[in-house]
């Protein structure tokens, strides 16, 4: 995307809307036009612009299903949900109260449902109970044929949503076999935007629930459960892995350690100032650089939004919360796949670190630049992510 911005926060989010064109989750035309009309870094414009053609999508979506091509209305409804995701992605200075987060989540979330009733395969809205309350999900199966199969769980990341991860792992799921289970737990899509409940770091109270939930589906087949995490995903199922050895296998994507500090380019003196709580100090520091730096500004915004927290100070401790331990890794049975992108400027390096402390029979992968993979999360590559994860499932399940 160096083509089309010099702002690193647009160019990747323009990257991940563009990488979904594989499983109709975008049109490179339609991604190009649409980035075309933003102004470098104007976050209004943003929105705008994929509203529009979200929009525009949207209802040649509803044109097709009126003359029976049930065919081009689904892919037409799969852009646009995945169209108003993005659209929403920067309303960040207030989401709590923007309505706009709540109307595109919305529009992004029907979409999905209108498309998901037109999948070759069976296709349901769930909710899930776990200790709290409970949890929205999507559940798709290969076929009606009551078959157990194995079935992918996926974990949302710091600002994905269920939806999103159809187009992530889910449609290449079920085109190899494998049922979909998706879930927004706390701090993730409608929990937070609808339900307003925060992130947890305990995540084996989120997710064991799921797996529960999934125990009692009959086209689940109960030994071949496995677990995509997606971004800060990949700390989720590896936290739950470490209390929870119930499943097949665990993929991070990518690997990581600790979420401390990940998102947003802290200096370390700044930093120093935040642990030691002198915010005093540290706080006209964190709001200029949220002024000149678009990935800092998101990054810091959403995580108080999602961490349920008042100050970006508070938002960068609390991250610590999110940190394996050496006896959490130690403590993991399940079979693992470790993603790491070499240019990945999130994770920085962590997949290796976790590698070098498992116990667990695992794969590192490094997915390179020079093949297009290297991005955080491998953003614009889905077909060789695709081909890594099922060929580790495919040896580890046989």
């Amino acid at each position: 995307m160096e083509f089309i911005f010099d702002d690193e926060a647009f160019k990747f989010e323009t990257l991940r809307a563009a990488g979904f064109a594989g499983d109709a989750g975008a049109d490179i035309g339609e991604v190009v036009v649409t980035a075309a009309q933003i102004p470098e870094g104007d976050e209004d414009a943003w929105t705008a612009a994929w509203r529009a053609i979200a929009d525009r999508t949207a209802r040649r979506g509803e044109v097709s299903l009126e003359v029976g091509d049930s065919v081009s209305a689904r892919e037409a409804f799969l852009r646009a949900s995945s169209y108003y995701r993005s659209a929403e992605f920067y309303r960040r200075k207030d989401p709590s109260n923007d309505p706009q987060v709540l109307e595109l989540s919305r529009l992004s979330r029907d979409y999905l449902v209108k498309a998901g009733g037109l999948l070759d395969g069976p296709f349901e809205e769930v909710s899930i109970r776990y200790p709290d309350g409970e949890m929205p999900g999507y559940l798709f199966l290969v076929d009606d044929s009551g078959k157990p199969r194995p079935t992918v769980i996926y974990t949302n990341g710091f600002d994905s949503t269920r939806e999103e991860g159809y187009f992530v792992v889910g449609a290449a799921a079920l085109r190899r076999g494998y049922n979909f289970l998706a879930y927004d737990g706390p701090g993730q899509g409608w929990m937070i935007r609808e339900k307003k409940v925060p992130y947890r770091a305990d995540w084996e109270n989120v997710l064991g629930p799921v797996v529960d939930y999934a125990l009692t589906v009959p086209e689940i087949d109960s030994a071949k459960i496995v677990h995509f995490g997606y971004s800060l995903g990949g700390y989720l199922v590896a936290r739950y892995a470490a209390h929870d050895h119930r499943s097949a296998a665990i993929v991070c994507n990518d690997g990581m350690i600790t979420f401390y500090a990940s998102y947003s380019p802290i200096p370390a003196f700044l930093l120093r100032l935040i642990e030691e709580e002198r915010d005093d100090e540290a706080m006209p520091i964190l709001e200029i650089l949220m002024k000149s730096d678009t990935n800092a500004r998101w990054g810091l915004q959403n995580g108080m939004w999602v961490y349920g927290v008042e100050t970006v100070a508070d938002y960068v401790r609390r991250t610590a919360d999110y940190t394996l331990t050496a006896e959490d890794i130690r403590r993991i049975q399940t079979p693992t796949l470790i993603l790491e992108g070499e240019d990945d400027k999130v994770f920085k390096g962590q997949a290796a670190k976790l590698a070098a402390q498992m116990q667990a029979p695992y794969e590192h992968v490094v997915m390179r630049n020079s093949d297009g993979a290297g991005q955080h999360c491998h953003e614009g590559a889905m077909y060789q992510l695709h081909q890594t994860v099922f060929n580790f499932l495919a040896k580890t399940l046989s």
